[in-house]
């Protein structure tokens, strides 16, 4: 017998292969596993893992920065095949690849001791798992290895990349089936497992990254006919969605859960990055100035369009998503009141009652923030007392599928009144309206495509940003050549901010794609840094050297 391996080692070299962890989690090997309905299981919920469904970094966008990492590979224009974050994720998506193959390849061994329903759901979840990879590496990679089945190890040698389309037209194949064999929906003990509705989300994202735009409108369409029939709706409270009281939301399509208790969280250090100063954190990990600039106005107006836009107060008559997911100034947060106004040497302390040092004014902690703003979607206010993380980590929820939906169609020259109910639903949530009251929010009444192109597009982003969607869409959108070659803007220094301009000088100018132009403002804006992006190879991410050191015949991509 062919001696097989049940993680490719081109994940991470032959010559290092014993050191992975090649089998399901508790057992030495495969030769003896899956003999049994628990260890199936064991081996599908291994899987449910935040490494094997990670979205892209924010950091890699206009909307997010950190303050102590400068810049990072893919904004600093470095990106190469030796890589880590790059190895890691072929690394994390060829581990799934391997061990799904593996359960695949050997189920049959609990045919006999496991009901033919339970089978045919946990092939259909692990054969999702498998497509979801898949995807995740072709819209980074391009053409990628495709394997689906355990490797011979001297076959390991032979491998070369398979063309993209051919592996996406597996992938619609493979969520298709498991679309067919997945439940809508689970009881209370099991509601974040894999359902029908995952495999379609997934299906529609794929296609949409794709292009394949019938496609993406038709598996969005599905999901849409799931939540006619009760499996989904939007959650009526945006902020509450992304707290733990958020978690069992039916907004919620895919989850990975998180908690202090199984030891699934994140520590003191990433905590404290995100809190205020005031609350015992460090305020390092940063909203952009562009992302603030791009939320509209309440009459629907971006603000270099809308006479309700005052810079002076950017807080005031904006989308009310713009306050759910940046902490506006002078507001309570986390027991404290935040205002970065260089003159507010002290703020309310609301725990107490009383007047404290401002921690987060940078005339007092010359590290406070340097865009002046902090994150408050998914902060949770457990946070600075627990110094602990644990929110489930959302995949896809339904207002994405709505948004894939209305892009798909725009995109195939159908935007008819299905297109804006789509895009009215999400707006009116935001608002804490129904969508039929259309005087309460800014709603979509054009026909124009354009104009509808625009406007999904600033939806998506602020609808779902600081969820590691924009990366993708600056990808593919073709506009990361843009954006991602101009400068992180902060604050002046306080001793050079003139407060007559705080916070800011003036209006600033958005085009066509919602992209701010800063030069206009001169010094009155801090440079924090300077992004790059090199067209010429980054629109796809280079093959780890590592794999092509052991196999010369995987190719890589042009100009790495």
């Amino acid at each position: 017998m062919k001696k097989t391996l049940s993680i490719i080692c081109l994940a991470a070299g032959l010559a290092s292969c014993a050191k992975l962890d090649l089998t399901p989690p508790s057992e030495p090997s495969t030769g003896g596993f899956y003999a049994n309905q628990t260890e199936l299981e064991m081996a599908v919920n291994d899987l449910y893992r935040l490494p094997f469904w990670s979205v892209d970094n924010e950091l890699h966008t206009d909307n997010d920065w950190h303050r102590a990492q400068l810049t990072n590979a893919v904004i600093g224009g470095t990106m190469n095949a030796d890589d880590g974050a790059v190895q890691t994720y072929w690394l994390n998506c060829y581990k799934a690849i391997a061990r799904a193959n593996s359960y695949l390849a050997n189920m049959h061994r609990a045919a006999a001791t496991t009901t033919p329903a339970v089978m045919t759901r946990l092939e259909a979840e692990m054969r999702l798992i498998r497509a979801f990879q898949y995807s995740r590496l072709i819209a980074r990679f391009g053409d990628v290895p495709f394997i689906t089945e355990p490797l011979a190890l001297e076959a390991a040698g032979n491998i070369t990349r398979t063309s993209q389309a051919t592996v996406l037209a597996f992938i619609f194949s493979e969520l298709d089936w498991a679309a067919e064999n997945l439940p809508p929906s689970y009881g209370a003990g099991e509601v974040k497992r894999l359902t029908k509705g995952a495999a379609l989300a997934i299906k529609a994202r794929t296609a949409l990254y794709a292009g394949k735009w019938a496609e993406a409108k038709d598996a969005s369409e599905q999901v849409m006919q799931l939540a006619n029939a009760g499996t989904y709706t939007l959650e009526s409270n945006y902020a509450q969605l992304f707290l733990k009281a958020g978690e069992t939301s039916k907004e919620i399509i895919i989850s990975i859960p998180r908690d202090e208790k199984q030891q699934v969280f994140n520590g003191a250090g990433f905590v404290q990055d995100y809190i205020a100063r005031n609350a015992g954190g460090f305020g390092a990990w940063l909203p952009t100035r562009d992302i603030v600039d791009a939320y509209e106005c309440t009459d629907g107006l971006p603000i270099d369009e809308s006479s309700r836009y005052n810079p002076l107060w950017p807080f005031e008559n904006r989308d009310p998503r713009l306050t759910m997911t940046i902490v506006e100034f002078g507001t309570n947060w986390l027991g404290f009141s935040y205002q970065p106004h260089p003159d507010s040497l002290t703020v309310r302390n609301f725990k107490t009652g009383g007047m404290v040092q401002n921690f987060d004014n940078r005339a007092v902690r010359p590290f406070a923030s340097y865009t002046g703003f902090l994150w408050k979607k998914g902060i949770d206010q457990t946070w600075a007392d627990r110094l602990v993380e644990d929110n489930d980590a959302i995949i896809i929820r339904f207002a994405e599928v709505l948004l894939t939906y209305a892009e798909a169609k725009i995109e195939l020259n159908e935007g008819d009144a299905s297109v804006r109910d789509a895009l009215n639903r999400i707006r009116a949530r935001a608002y804490g309206v129904d969508p039929s009251a259309t005087a309460a929010y800014p709603a979509v009444t054009t026909t124009d495509p354009a104009a509808l192109k625009q406007i999904v597009r600033r939806e998506r982003r602020v609808e779902l940003v600081k969820e590691g969607l924009r990366y993708m869409d600056l990808i593919r959108w073709k506009l990361a050549e843009k954006v991602l070659t101009r400068p992180v803007i902060g604050l002046p220094d306080p001793a050079n901010q003139d407060r007559a301009k705080w916070p800011f000088p003036g209006v600033t100018p958005l085009d066509n794609d919602g992209i701010a132009d800063y030069t206009v403002f001169g010094d009155d804006v801090k440079i924090l840094v300077e992004r790059k992006f090199d067209k010429s190879k980054q629109y796809l991410w280079p093959v780890p050297a590592v794999e092509r050191r052991v196999n010369p015949k995987i190719s890589q991509n042009d100009n790495y």
